[in-house]
């Protein structure tokens, strides 16, 4: 649907979700992905979302596959909209392990982004991520995310509690980044 170097975004489909759930019930990967409490989401819960998907008209949820083999590697999505201060809330997770540190990460959120401006008309794009996850965090940055702001402590996990980092990226900000790579 949508072309990068390493990677496609393109809509989910039925034979993704038990791929799906097996990277969402990775512990690794859960951990990563949200602040609450890892607990295995079963296959019911997981085919209930992807009939949901199709439905939301504020949410856009992409699959990641990979160019080279057409893989399903992971997913990124538009979370929320706020469409009167054109503001975007996203959010990306790869997982398939053999493709961490790779930059299918990045080139990933890199068609997100370009969708949002170019197709959207949104002013900023607006993520969270947390201190533990300092490959994330890299990886927006090199996309061009700023930190904004920090929630220290919000995030209790394995005994230790960690920050929740706000970052976020202006349209202006974009095509700067855009024009300075050409």
């Amino acid at each position: 649907m949508y072309t990068g170097q390493k990677v496609r975004l393109r809509a989910y489909t039925r034979e993704d979700i038990s791929i799906r759930l097996n990277y969402i019930n990775d512990i690794e990967i859960a951990n990563l992905l949200t602040a609450d409490i890892p607990y295995p989401i079963l296959l019911h819960e997981e085919e209930k979302w992807f009939e949901s998907i199709t439905s939301q008209s504020d949410r856009y949820m992409f699959a990641i596959e990979t160019i080279e083999d057409n893989r399903f590697i992971g997913g990124c999505s538009i979370n929320s909209i706020d469409w009167k201060n054109s503001v975007a809330t996203v959010g990306i997770f790869i997982g398939h392990k053999d493709y961490w540190g790779h930059g299918y990460g990045n080139d990933a959120m890199n068609i997100l982004i370009s969708f949002i401006f170019n197709q959207m008309n949104i002013n900023k794009i607006r993520l969270i991520s947390y201190s533990f996850n300092k490959r994330a965090i890299k990886s927006f940055e090199k996309c061009g995310f700023v930190i904004e702001g920090i929630l220290r402590k919000e995030v209790f996990k394995d005994g230790i509690y960690y920050d929740k980092i706000a970052m976020g990226i202006l349209r202006e900000e974009f095509l700067k980044n855009m024009a300075a790579d050409k």
